[in-house]
């Protein structure tokens, strides 16, 4: 079986999300070299904008002409690339939201304590790790970037390394999304 092939990937019940199924769709459809611009596009928009998982990427049939392994890879350095890019420009919309106080407004008038959780889970992580935490809370897959992105960019003030751990954690999750669905018989 294909991961293409699966019917419910990336289709999670996220009622609490905005419809973005045409922009799957959209990946989904992705084909040729100008499909990883797609990748890129919506791997960028998902590091700050969009709800949802990033590994919908590996679901884009793109037909490059090259060993399906390589075109894996070069879909996996595309949405990292991209993904970067996003989380750079989220995490200069996070220190500007920081100074303003609106997106912390908001989250508290929320019945659940979105804030204070995320926040307490973020600054352990951050403190004890660092940049390496971004890093490796972007490997989780099937969790939103967005959370752990915007949640680093408020207490971490360098961009390259934001980039950096952003790029390792994106491209660490999408390989290790290969390997899991490997274990289970579903190509990529």
């Amino acid at each position: 079986m294909t991961l293409a092939a699966c019917a419910t990937f990336g289709t999670l019940p996220l009622s609490i999300y905005p419809d973005f199924s045409w922009l799957s769709a959209l990946v989904k459809t992705a084909t040729g070299w100008f499909g990883l611009a797609i990748i890129f596009a919506y791997s960028f928009l998902i590091a700050f904008a969009l709800p949802g998982v990033s590994e919908i990427v590996l679901a884009a049939p793109l037909n490059l002409g090259l060993p399906r392994a390589a075109v894996v890879g070069i879909i996996i350095f595309v949405s990292g690339v991209g993904k970067a890019a996003g989380s750079v420009f989220a995490f200069y919309l996070g220190r500007e939201t920081k100074e303003s106080g609106i997106v912390e407004g908001l989250l508290e008038k929320l019945p659940v304590d979105v804030m204070g959780w995320s926040e307490r889970k973020t600054v352990e992580i951050a403190q004890r790790w660092g940049y390496a935490g971004l890093a490796v809370a972007l490997c989780v897959p099937g969790f939103p970037d967005t959370l752990s992105i915007y949640a680093f960019s408020i207490l971490e003030d360098d961009y390259l390394k934001f980039a950096a751990a952003t790029f390792i954690g994106s491209c660490g999750r999408l390989v290790l999304t290969v390997v899991g669905l490997a274990a289970i018989g579903i190509t990529v």
